[in-house]
């Protein structure tokens, strides 16, 4: 029988959960990817217009890496306080850091009215949009994770994680709109500002639905435990969740980092370094690329559920495996098939490289949230994956464009994929299973040990 903690929630409550989360995600990411585009697109145009334009476009996309840099921050803030003082807050607090620093850079003047103060405004935006991120995923998952059916974790856990190809339809679905209907002078001095001034119309529908929900039963349980031991004589001072994260989880958070590896680095060179390459090497149109995006992020977002749910089935290992060893495989055939210049071939490259990058995107979810205690989860998932995202996501871009700049061929930026393949099928294939592992424990066990630890799950909860 299950603990109260860990007993499903009524179908409506669990669906408005889902939704909370699956919103504030979508909207997070929407604005961290139409940054991703518009850097690509214009921002090198805007921002850096004395450079080169492959040198501009090397610049634009270094703004776009610091983004990431912020974002290892925004996981020990958020992380920190997620772990002490609940989910909801914090979520809450991401979306509308993430929603005021996008509709600021609508605002923001380019390099032709204030000079180079305009590329230094962007960066700082770009710096809190990347603080936000970081503490959004950590506990849009966790919400669901800890309210979820135990039995179906991977399933529930997995559409927060369709916030990202949602956020990239969105954001792509709205480019697309206005490079088609507005001339390249009017996007260039005008229409790029239009999707980032309806973020702010965004988050508030997001806010609202975000309000709703009620916090993690997981949590408040951990957090009444915890406070009931303070209030213990000769108790024992409770450990900062990072310094608990480093003294019992160290291995997880390694094994999150590697197996963030390959999922994060093929992701940004399969949505955003397309628009590069596409467009200098495969004389693509920038329309026709956006719109290739735009189709394979739909399936994208479709497949992500139906893997999360085969995790529940199998194991979150396979499936994670079966997603780094067929992305490392897809690289060649991909820019084999960019480089035909057809419309259908880029299609086909983009749509089979997301639907392999979700089999690693799906599960992941439930898997990081599986491998932490209660009161150190949102500090570690967060982490594992933030920390991650400087070595994969951030130059991912920049490195696939530099490679193209110095070798004028797409070998090395196929290799470069492979490598990180290489190193999240080692992180993964190096970590235990977990889907039979009950949230509530304070230590993590093995899932061959799972039933031995659920007989005991009331005397270890945090």
């Amino acid at each position: 029988m299950p603990s109260p903690a860990t007993a499903p929630p009524p179908p409506a409550s669990l669906k408005r959960i889902v939704a909370a989360s699956l919103i504030g995600t979508t909207i997070e990411w929407y604005d961290f990817f139409l940054y991703g585009s518009a850097a690509a697109l214009v921002f090198n145009k805007l921002f850096f217009p004395d450079s080169d334009p492959l040198v501009g476009t090397l610049l634009s996309f270094l703004t776009y890496a610091v983004g990431f840099a912020a974002r290892p921050l925004g996981a020990l803030v958020f992380g920190h306080y997620g772990d002490r003082l609940g989910r909801k807050k914090l979520l809450v607090l991401s979306l509308l850091l993430m929603g005021g620093a996008t509709f600021a850079i609508g605002l923001l003047p380019t390099h032709a009215t204030i000079g180079t103060a305009a590329p230094v405004l962007l960066t700082v935006l770009r710096l809190v949009q990347g603080f936000a991120l970081g503490g959004e995923w950590g506990g849009a998952v966790l919400l669901v994770s800890e309210h979820g059916d135990a039995r179906r974790r991977g399933f529930w856990a997995s559409w927060p994680q369709t916030g990202a190809p949602a956020g990239q339809l969105l954001a792509t679905g709205v480019l697309s709109l206005l490079t088609a209907v507005l001339s390249d002078s009017a996007f260039g001095s005008w229409g790029w500002r239009i999707p980032f001034l309806l973020s702010g119309v965004l988050v508030i529908v997001g806010l609202w639905i975000r309000l709703s929900v009620d916090e993690s039963p997981v949590f408040k349980q951990a957090l009444a435990q915890a406070e009931a031991r303070k209030a213990a004589p000769a108790a024992d001072t409770e450990r900062l969740p990072l310094v608990s994260v480093l003294k019992h989880h160290w291995r997880d958070v390694l094994v999150a980092m590697g197996a963030r590896m390959a999922e994060n680095i093929s992701y940004y060179v399969i949505t955003a370094f397309i628009l590069v390459y596409a467009t200098t090497s495969a004389g693509v149109s920038k329309q026709t690329a956006l719109n290739a995006v735009l189709i394979a992020s739909a399936v994208h977002f479709a497949v992500i559920p139906a893997w999360g749910a085969l995790s529940d089935r199998i194991g979150r290992r396979p499936v994670y495996l079966l997603g780094a060893v067929g992305v490392g495989l897809w690289m060649f055939p991909f820019f084999s098939l960019i480089d035909t210049g057809g419309f259908g071939p880029l299609i086909l490259a983009v749509t089979v490289g997301l639907v392999l990058h979700g089999a690693m995107y799906a599960p992941q979810a439930a898997f990081f949230s599986e491998m932490f205690a209660t009161r150190m989860r949102y500090s570690g998932a967060s982490i594992g994956a933030q920390f991650a995202s400087v070595a994969a996501g951030a130059p991912a871009p920049l490195i696939a464009t530099a490679l193209l700049a110095d070798y004028d061929s797409s070998t090395p930026i196929a290799l470069y994929v492979v490598a990180a393949a290489v190193l999240t099928v080692i992180a993964v294939a190096a970590a235990k299973e977990t889907r039979h592992r009950d949230l509530t424990e304070i230590e993590p066990c093995s899932a061959d040990a799972a039933p031995a630890t659920a007989r005991a799950a009331d005397a270890h909860t945090v």
